[in-house]
């Protein structure tokens, strides 16, 4: 297994180190998915492993702080859709090469990581990003179905208000506590959680899943 990350190394190797502790093999490669050379290069270093690639995640996603439209700038935007939207079709991209019937593959799946801030908006919050992940939401029912006959399931999860470390880029670390009593669960999600659906969409179970979203929000 290929663990990418463009600059929390230890974070990747901690990773890294998950999966051998539990039987599996894995190492870690450095790429900003938003730079097509080093999106290439790090398919081709994976390529150089004995394993044919079967499955992808996407799941790199960056936000910056809390703003409304109106002070949006172009520079702010274009990093946002470079990464959350450019990184992925070019990740999507090698990933069918490698995994299409009709290229000698074997088929595969591919799970992109949306946000059902893709239908929420985030207004005052983050529109550019809930925007770019409107395009991933599009990403994935238009390349599922331009893929489907050559053996390539791809399928999307969506989710809500988690406790990770995203929210303190955006400026409020406490973001979720904040929210949680608006979440019908009454309670913000856990990145297991998330990592689960993630598995099932990738394993057998999920065989005939395809163009399919999740949402992981608590009903939100």
């Amino acid at each position: 297994m290929a663990v990418n990350y463009q600059q929390n190394l230890h974070a990747a190797q901690e990773v890294m180190n998950l999966i051998t502790q539990a039987g599996g093999k894995a190492f870690v490669l450095q790429a900003d998915i938003s730079d097509e050379n080093q999106v290439v290069a790090m398919f081709t270093a994976i390529d150089q492993h004995d394993e044919p690639l079967a499955a992808l995640v996407n799941n790199a996603g960056i936000l910056f702080t809390q703003c409304t439209v109106e002070n949006l700038t172009a520079e702010r935007i274009n990093r946002v859709l470079s990464t959350n939207v450019t990184g992925y079709f070019l990740c999507c991209r090698e990933a069918v090469k490698r995994m299409a019937l009709k290229n000698g593959g074997s088929g595969g799946a591919i799970v992109n990581v949306s946000s059902v801030a893709s239908r929420l908006g985030s207004p005052g919050e983050y529109v550019d990003y809930a925007a770019s992940k409107g395009a991933i939401d599009t990403l994935t029912t238009g390349l599922s179905l331009e893929v489907a006959a050559q053996g390539i399931r791809v399928n999307c999860v969506r989710p809500g208000f988690i406790y990770t470390e995203m929210h303190a880029s955006g400026g409020e670390p406490g973001r979720v506590d904040r929210v949680k009593s608006n979440i019908p669960m009454q309670r913000g999600g856990q990145a297991e959680e998330v990592a689960q659906a993630i598995v099932w969409l990738l394993s057998d179970k999920a065989s005939y899943v395809t163009g399919s979203f999740i949402d992981l929000a608590g009903g939100k």
